[in-house]
């Protein structure tokens, strides 16, 4: 009797323990409290100390003003400010939240290690979600080639949601190894590195995708990126396809003064060196790019980097770039730059751009079906309802999703509309229409 009497308390614990816990970190908290939302802790890391498969963490709203006493570790050439290393299990992620209508805004302009990359997320842990979180003022402090990240993945299963990086010398998002992530409604501008290589800011894109070997099926899906001074988004030696999905890239490689910086394009799928390495895969992943808009992008809208294979181009729209649609692809052994090959693109739009529609594209080396280009469809202004483009910055919906703007949409009389070829999503009318916006 006595032991079925001791075996209560031992299964309550265990019952206790199966239910998912819930931790608050806020400005004014302490890592020593116990991190109930009336006694928070004062920092991620602390939270996650504590947390198990399936808790949650809620960040409360205000600036966190991070100081170098607060990087985890140095490693290598890397300031880690905060190292997310315990994973959750699948359909039991450990969620990093802000608070419901609260915004935690990381700010990193006080840390400035001397001869180190900062890191102010630096995640390899796997089946967790970040949410709300913004990130401002991080910086760079070498002035020769470098660079440093504001979120950089390694482990799989993440998502990442609603995050904003911007105002710092940082790429936004960066992920270098890891598979199955999801980038969701995500915001990068206004990163400028103006510290290295001459202050151009060749090295701070948006988001930057390269995985290794094993990193599929990364996808980054309704995010901007404006204003970044090298490119929105770049794939440059990725071992791996990777999937732009309703991406908007606009302003990239200027300055908010519209200073000619960095490369400047909207997407650049791809592209390797002039050499052969070990990091150079059997096989060429061939990206995919669709219902994506590029507008007004230093250089190129939509750019295959000299990528030695092709990739999927659906239902893009381009306008105002230096190049909208350019193909630029290099020979297998790497030797040549030469027209693009093995490209399927399909329903594209591009108007007004500020030289080429498109450059670089062997049509008979790749399928072209139902672009403005290769029909060929003239479009005019007359074709959308606005070509206002302060439409494009917009403020998100409260659900974190892409604004609903009327900025190169199509006009109910339209020439562009039921002209594209059907390639397996969902439209409305007789065919798809035209670019990335169906009407």
């Amino acid at each position: 009797m006595k032991k079925s009497f001791l075996l209560v308390p031992i299964l309550l614990l265990n019952c206790l323990s199966l239910f998912p816990k819930t931790f608050y970190v806020a400005t004014t908290g302490n890592d020593s409290a116990s991190g109930s939302l009336v006694d928070p802790f004062a920092t991620i890391m602390r939270a996650q100390k504590s947390v198990e498969a399936g808790d949650t963490v809620y960040i409360r709203g205000g600036k966190y003003i991070m100081t170098e006493n607060q990087i985890t570790r140095n490693h290598r050439i890397w300031a880690e400010v905060n190292v997310l290393n315990k994973s959750g299990e699948p359909d039991k992620r450990i969620n990093y939240w802000a608070f419901p209508n609260e915004t935690p805004i990381f700010d990193l302009c006080k840390i400035k290690p001397e001869n180190l990359r900062v890191m102010v997320f630096y995640i390899t842990a796997s089946w967790i979600h970040l949410k709300g979180i913004e990130v401002i003022g991080t910086q760079v402090t070498i002035s020769t080639h470098t660079q440093s990240e504001c979120f950089h993945n390694e482990g799989n299963h993440n998502i990442y949601e609603q995050l904003s990086m911007h105002d710092g010398q940082a790429i936004g998002f960066y992920l270098l190894k890891g598979s199955d992530n999801l980038i969701l409604n995500c915001d990068a501008y206004r990163n400028w590195d103006y510290t290295s290589e001459g202050g151009r800011g060749g090295n701070a894109d948006g988001f930057g995708c390269h995985p290794q070997p094993g990193g599929i099926n990364n996808i980054f899906r309704d995010c901007r990126a404006w204003f970044n001074s090298d490119d929105g988004y770049d794939c440059i030696r990725a071992s791996e396809s990777v999937t732009f999905d309703h991406c908007w890239s606009f302003y990239n490689g200027y300055s908010p003064n519209f200073i000619e910086l960095g490369d400047g394009n909207g997407f650049k799928a791809g592209g390797w060196g002039l050499q052969i390495d070990n990091r150079f895969p059997d096989t060429i992943p061939m990206h995919t790019i669709q219902f994506c808009l590029a507008v007004k992008n230093r250089a190129n809208g939509f750019y295959s980097n000299h990528q030695p294979g092709g990739s999927y181009w659906y239902n893009n729209t381009a306008s105002l770039n230096g190049t909208n649609f350019n193909m630029l692809n290099r020979t297998k052994d790497l030797t040549a730059d030469v027209p693009g090959y093995d490209h399927v693109l399909k329903n594209n739009l591009s108007y007004a751009s500020r030289t080429y529609d498109t450059q670089w594209i062997d049509s008979t080396k790749c399928i072209l079906e139902n672009n403005t280009f290769s029909v060929p469809i003239k479009v005019t202004k007359a074709d959308f309802q606005s070509l206002d483009q302060s439409q494009l910055i917009s403020p998100r919906k409260p659900d974190g999703s892409l604004p609903d703007i009327k900025f190169m949409k199509l006009k109910k009389n339209s020439k562009l509309i039921d002209k594209g070829v059907d390639i397996g999503f969902e439209f409305s009318g007789k065919s798809p229409d035209l670019g990335a916006f169906d009407y």
